[in-house]
């Protein structure tokens, strides 16, 4: 389950209360635990998956999950396969872990590992979320967040896409404070 990392250092894993520290900025955050992983625990295990394999997961998981698709209007959705053999991983962690927004929403289905989010919050303090297996958020267009996996580097997720083009960062150049360490 997921974990928030409040800028004064209080950590709070009630999703209840993660929930509401978060909807000031629209993101939605959900525990869905349908089993599905049960179905293929050794893809979810291994590091490299042919495109096959990838194929079978999101259309297994699509299967279970079609009303995400149905009440977002999500086009088409991938599977994010992260592992320290990754190719680019370097560059796609440098990509992704500097402030930015996007023009549409990103939402995530964390299958197997982690990944970690920041947020400027209205009030300008900023939020570190952990999310962990069978969590999906939800961030709206236009949140001001970074995203990098945790220092195991391994993470299975499934990622929605309400347009063609996916996620395409814009960078704001907000620096992430001193009082919360960003993994690297």
């Amino acid at each position: 389950m997921a974990i928030l990392l409040l800028d004064d250092g209080t950590v709070e894993s009630d999703l209840g209360e993660i929930s509401r520290e978060l909807s000031p900025l629209g993101i939605y955050l959900k525990h869905y635990d349908p089993g599905t992983s049960l179905l293929f625990p050794n893809l979810i295990e291994q590091d490299v998956l042919t495109d096959s394999e990838k194929r079978f997961i999101v259309e297994l998981h699509n299967g279970v999950f079609e009303f995400l698709q149905q009440e977002n209007g999500y086009v088409w959705c991938d599977l994010l396969n992260l592992h320290p053999g990754s190719f680019n991983l370097e560059t796609l962690i440098a990509g992704y872990n500097r402030y930015h927004t996007h023009t549409a929403a990103e939402p995530l289905y964390i299958l197997a590992g982690e990944m970690i989010f920041g947020f400027i919050r209205p009030d300008g303090s900023q939020v570190q979320l952990l999310v962990q297996p069978q969590d999906y958020i939800y961030i709206p267009a236009g949140v001001e967040h970074w995203c990098s996996p945790t220092a195991s580097l391994h993470c299975k997720a499934v990622r929605y896409f309400s347009t063609a083009d996916g996620w395409v960062p814009n960078y704001t150049g907000t620096h992430l404070k001193d009082s919360l360490n960003k993994p690297r």
